[in-house]
């Protein structure tokens, strides 16, 4: 087992350095929030006290930050202490261009990179079930694996650097349009006389089909147990929803790409959010369209 460093605790970052723990391996953790260093004490991960310490003797640093300015700044701050052959994987949202800056400042000096966004949520970071999209080099990527599928079901090299990031962003708007139209298809076949549950069982079996259908229904108490059963608390936010909505919008303005739906998606998120809706599941926005 190797010694691994970890930054960002929060809601996905906790569970995933608990997972590597858990596996067996040395996780030295670093984060702002106090409280989020004493569950991941809990959870097998020894405190460090800032990133430098963190990645003392690391073989491989994780880093969950909220922004690419984070994971800039964070690179800036631990190259100079990394330990010779250490992996650095970031499993962070960011956008395209910074994930590439990152990686190239990292191999410059002497270190191997990949980005790793994630597909899953909350509960599969706990339950050690998230998707991995990875960018960079092959050799890279190989590093980097085995501490991956500590964390996650499936880890797929998407392509080289920023590769992981283009696809997360790409995924998401897929998702937020998708679910926005899922949320309009219920609220019309509710108009027309159509219980939600029939239309739920005819639509989850035809060519309306899709995951916001059969795996994230946005109506309470049909389909499987999702967040609409929890009044909309839990889950994924729409704040983080209308972050990867907005870092699809940009990215498709600098490779000029017509991306109408996922604009629409995007301006509907962002009403969500201005209405103090941010930290509701994104599949609330049923109600906003209500």
């Amino acid at each position: 087992m190797a010694r691994v460093a970890f930054i960002g605790l929060g809601n996905m970052g906790g569970g995933m350095a608990a997972n590597l723990a858990k596996a067996g391996h040395d996780v030295r953790a670093f984060d702002l929030s106090d409280a989020a260093l004493t569950r991941a004490e809990a959870a097998g991960c020894l405190r460090a006290a800032d990133a430098v310490a963190a990645v003392d003797g690391a073989e491989a640093v994780v880093t969950m930050l909220p922004a690419g300015t984070h994971v800039e700044a964070t690179c800036a701050t631990i190259l100079p202490s990394l330990a010779p052959g250490a992996v650095l994987i970031d499993c962070s949202t960011i956008d395209v261009a910074t994930a590439k800056r990152v990686a190239a400042q990292a191999m410059q000096a002497g270190f191997m990179a990949v980005d790793a966004p994630v597909s899953g949520g909350i509960a599969a970071a706990a339950a050690g079930t998230l998707t991995f999209m990875v960018g960079g080099p092959e050799d890279a990527f190989a590093r980097a694996e085995p501490f991956l599928s500590a964390m996650g079901k499936a880890v797929i090299r998407a392509g080289g650097s920023g590769a992981g990031q283009a696809a997360k962003i790409c995924n998401n708007m897929i998702l937020g349009a998708t679910m926005v139209a899922t949320c309009e298809a219920f609220l019309l076949a509710g108009k027309l006389g159509l219980d939600a549950q029939a239309f739920y069982d005819i639509a989850s079996v035809s060519s309306g089909q899709s995951w916001s259908m059969t795996s994230y229904c946005p109506v309470p108490g049909v389909g499987p147990e999702t967040p609409a059963d929890r009044d909309y608390e839990g889950g994924f936010a729409a704040a983080l929803m209308l972050k990867d909505l907005r870092l699809a919008m940009q990215a498709a303005g600098e490779a000029h790409a017509q991306t109408p739906m996922g604009a629409k998606a995007a301006g509907l998120y962002e009403a969500m959010v201005a209405d103090g809706q941010g930290g509701r599941d994104f599949s609330g926005i049923i109600e906003q369209l209500a």
